[in-house]
């Protein structure tokens, strides 16, 4: 009766979520946008709620297996008292059926109940080709899930500048320093750059290459507070510095209304005497962001054990380090702005003959 009562609540804070994601675009997953008009108030967000499955995990926990239910609304707000200049902000509220104690041992990133600032961040534009961003938002970086989870908001400064090559190509130059924002107190340091090569950009048929350089600094404190997870620690902290190397691969066509896309990420932890890189490729047919659309994916994706930082890396993925695996899903867009996908994994630690197998079934809203 608790699940269940659990499970009424959750359907009913995504409820008005997906009614009023009809209305307008999700500023996170739709491509970067034109110089806003002046003096605008827009409201943005999402919603998600989650049913989760995952069996076979290993090491010392009271259940091999876990089941929970997890639920998520962001909501904010951002202003354009002119247009070069914007200001935004966003809250997050988080209901759960594990607990908050729980999500160190389940390897999440974010608490299972939680109200907390989401986004709180200044952008100003002095040119058409060149954004500055201050405060806390997404990372500013395109990045994969084997480096980076998506969910996570950094805070601090960062600077993008395009530079036009031509009618179709664009160089694309992001650079910025940050305090993580992890969980528990974390007080470590992200200084990143990316140079970014954009082909075509826009057209049926195009493509990227992105090379990143990221290096996390004042780390211990994840290791102590238990976010160490599958990396190489010493009693006082990590064992390995972190700083990363990454490239992506990127190529898109358009097969009437299926989009197709493939990338190829290769990293390699440069602070790291052994265990140092990792892989991944993805497949993705269709957008289940579109009305009645379908989507197809698989994911392939092997880290060593200090590759990456496990703390930032996809919490999707039960291991976030040291070990390797391979993700299926299938998506459809119940409207616009409504999608449910349903994702499972099957992962092998390093060092361990069972798999743990996960099962995520996702019902999304975005205004």
């Amino acid at each position: 009766m608790r699940r269940l009562a659990l499970l009424c609540r959750l359907a009913l804070l995504a409820g008005p979520a997906c009614a009023a994601a009809q209305a307008t675009d999700d500023p996170l997953l739709a491509a970067p946008a034109d110089v806003p008009p002046a003096s605008t108030l827009n409201w943005s967000g999402d919603a998600t709620v989650r049913y989760e499955h995952t069996n076979g995990i290993p090491g010392v926990r009271p259940s091999p297996t876990l089941e929970r239910a997890r639920s998520r609304v962001r909501a904010g707000v951002a202003w354009t008292p002119r247009a070069d200049l914007e200001i935004g902000g966003a809250l997050k509220f988080a209901l759960g059926s594990d607990a908050n104690r729980d999500n160190r041992i389940n390897n999440d990133n974010e608490r299972s109940d939680a109200a907390a600032l989401d986004q709180l961040f200044v952008r100003w534009r002095p040119g058409e080709a060149t954004s500055l961003l201050f405060g806390k938002a997404p990372l500013p970086l395109e990045l994969s899930p084997l480096v980076w989870d998506r969910d996570l908001r950094p805070a601090g400064i960062s600077i993008d500048h395009g530079i036009a090559l031509g009618d179709f190509n664009r160089l694309q130059l992001t650079a910025g320093a940050f305090a993580g924002e992890h969980l528990y107190g974390d007080d470590s340091r992200i200084g990143a750059l990316q140079v970014a090569w954009r082909w075509h950009e826009g057209a049926p048929s195009n493509g990227a290459v992105l090379l990143s350089l990221i290096d996390f600094d004042d780390i211990d404190r994840l290791a102590n507070n238990g976010l160490g997870r599958t990396n190489l620690r010493t009693p006082s902290g990590f064992t390995s510095d972190f700083r990363l190397l990454d490239l992506q691969l990127v190529g898109r066509h358009a097969f009437g209304d299926w989009p197709f896309e493939a990338r190829i990420d290769l990293v390699r932890n440069l602070g790291a005497d052994d265990d140092a890189d990792g892989a991944r490729l993805s497949l993705v047919a269709g957008d289940r962001r579109r009305a009645h659309g379908w989507e197809l994916g698989f994911a392939w994706q092997r880290q060593q054990r200090d590759a990456v930082l496990a703390a930032f890396s996809e919490d999707d993925w039960w291991f976030h380090s040291f070990a390797h695996g391979a993700m299926p899903w299938i998506g459809y867009g119940i409207t616009d702005r409504v999608s449910l996908r349903l994702a499972g994994f099957r992962e092998q630690r390093d060092g361990i003959a069972d798999h743990t197998r996960r099962v995520l079934f996702d019902l999304e809203a975005r205004w």
